[in-house]
């Protein structure tokens, strides 16, 4: 018998229908709740150590869940950790796993973290997103096969017990190890199926759901996991993540074919709140959007063409009139809500009136060499999602004004393999964001540390820079901690390997109802917390017809 794909009974049978013919793939049961989400960009990976992207985080952390995981406001929480014990240094943390299973029913343990952790730093993994973890002790070492994965400052005890020792004081850990990048993974089936592990016929989870079935540009399905250790509160039994893009996945939310989506276009703001004003959400975001200089070729490698260029850019236009959903002006490198920071560094020139600093900006530009006889070329490429396509011919508009002898070329590069790109510093000029994996100012820093490379995609470096960051990282003292990675930034903002442009506000489209969405600062909405109120209300009445 044909399954017919159960919506939010809010939708038409109508519109049903559409929504089955559109999405594809088998239909579930009519007793299987179905969420439907828009997910911005088509995933690179969806192993935890070959991922980079936050729409690759929002399938791998549906499938996996680390020492601590988020509640439904994007808190950390305990997650495979039952408790943890830390040394008075808060060098040392100690771990006992709770009691879980894989969704073959082998056991998840420490010696699962402790593979994991190494597989992820050992360069043969080549995980781009490594150096997230460079406050485990010996990591870096590792991470440049200069150590062996034994001395990581990671060992499983006993199979309940994991240790993980750090190069200075996080306090900030709990929040790092909510991240992907310090998931298990299943050793025994990685050991037997290499890289294809995570293909669906491989594939062994320990989160809320397992990977079903990946169609390259079309959509990722994943089903319930049943041995989840709190599968008895997820009410979502099927999700398809759809890489849709932000006007696309906007129609499709308001026919009713996604329940969600986690991103819109800044331009179709006004209209979605005339139009379905309560599926609107808008909420300030850990991040920011920022461009990168390439410090290692000429003429980038020169403060003063990077000042030039940074300040001939009209960043609120870019707010007010390209992005127009709530974001600021950058004036510095580390968002100001970020947590026990002052936020005293900022861009010189950011307060200046923009005629005035493009101004200034012929002038610099000329003080590097430049003019009619030494036209400035070059290219800037940006990331084909969300409003950078947008943005890119108004930044081009802003440097050619400073004078006719600055040309540039603008060139759209596919989101993952312009990521790939600036990673390889293979680029000239590049745009990008950042979302912070946790709520401290050095997630954001550590981007412009010399040994950060291939995150650090400007290649910039600075003895001073990084003294301070390291001294920072073993000051126990948080204000004066706070006061020295401020001093980081001040320096890196007057060089200016990066420019600031915008703090992001994180945008999206929410069925009514959908219950358990809650708008937080990390946008992290897990779909184990997800559900529908036509469902939490029959299934309250059922339980109470049981009861009786």
């Amino acid at each position: 018998m044909t399954r017919i794909q159960k919506l939010s009974l809010a939708l038409a049978a109508g519109a049903s229908a559409l929504t089955l013919a559109a999405c594809g793939g088998e239909a579930p049961s009519e007793d299987v709740t179905v969420l439907h989400r828009g997910n911005n960009a088509e995933p690179f990976s969806l192993d935890p150590h070959k991922a980079s992207g936050t729409w690759e985080n929002n399938i791998i952390g549906d499938m996996f869940i680390g020492l601590f995981t988020e509640n439904a406001a994007g808190e950390p929480i305990l997650g495979m950790a039952q408790s943890y014990e830390v040394s008075e240094d808060g060098l040392a943390w100690t771990f006992t796993i709770r009691e879980a299973n894989w969704s073959d029913g082998e056991p998840v343990d420490a010696y699962d973290f402790e593979f994991a952790l190494r597989r992820i730093l050992i360069p043969e993994t080549l995980a781009n997103y490594a150096s997230i973890l460079y406050p485990i002790r010996n990591a870096r070492g590792v991470n440049a096969g200069d150590l062996p994965p034994e001395d990581l400052g990671v060992v499983a005890v006993d199979e309940r017990t994991l240790r993980i020792e750090l190069e200075f004081p996080a306090p900030y850990l709990p929040q790092l190890l909510t991240h992907y990048t310090s998931f298990p993974v299943p050793q025994h089936i990685v050991e037997q199926h290499g890289d294809a592990w995570v293909q669906p016929a491989n594939i062994e989870t320990n989160g809320p759901y397992k990977l079903v079935q990946w169609s390259s540009n079309n959509f990722v399905h994943v089903e319930r996991n049943p041995l989840f250790f709190d599968n008895a509160n997820v009410c979502v039994d099927e999700v398809f993540y759809y890489p849709a893009e932000l006007q696309a996945a906007e129609r499709r939310v308001r026919s009713g074919e996604l329940h969600l989506t986690t991103d819109f276009a800044g331009q179709s703001y006004d209209f979605l709140r005339e139009e379905i004003p309560d599926y609107v959400r808008v909420n300030d975001y850990l991040g920011l959007v920022y461009f990168s200089f390439n410090t290692v070729q000429e003429p980038f490698d020169d403060p003063r063409v990077r000042n030039a260029l940074g300040m001939a850019i009209d960043t609120q236009f870019i707010a007010d009139e390209i992005l127009r959903t709530g974001q600021t002006p950058a004036h510095s490198f580390v968002p100001p809500f970020t947590a026990n920071y002052p936020a005293t560094a900022r861009v010189s020139w950011f307060d200046d009136p923009i005629e005035e600093r493009r101004v200034r900006a012929r002038e610099l530009l000329e003080e590097a060499g430049f003019g009619p006889d030494n036209p400035l070329r070059f290219e800037y490429t940006h990331r084909s999602t969300g409003d950078n396509p947008r943005v890119a011919p108004v930044v081009q508009s802003d440097w050619e004004s400073i004078a006719d002898w600055v040309d540039v070329d603008i060139l759209q590069i596919d989101t993952q393999i312009h990521y790939s790109n600036l990673r390889a510093g293979d680029y000239t000029v590049g745009d990008g964001g950042w979302i912070g994996d946790y709520n401290d100012a050095y997630n954001f820093l550590f981007l412009a540390e010399t040994e950060s490379v291939p995150m650090n995609y400007s290649r910039w470096s600075s003895e001073e820079f990084d003294a301070l960051v390291a001294q920072a990282n073993v000051t126990i003292d948080g204000a004066e901690r706070g006061e020295l990675l401020a001093q980081a930034e001040q320096i890196m903002l007057d060089e200016l390997p990066y420019v600031p442009i915008v703090y992001y506000v994180n945008k999206a489209l929410v069925d009514p109802n959908v219950t358990g969405w809650e708008d937080n600062i990390n946008h992290i909405h897990r779909t184990r917390f997800l559900c529908f109120a036509d469902q939490a209300q029959s299934a309250d009445a059922g339980g109470e017809t049981s009861a009786g």
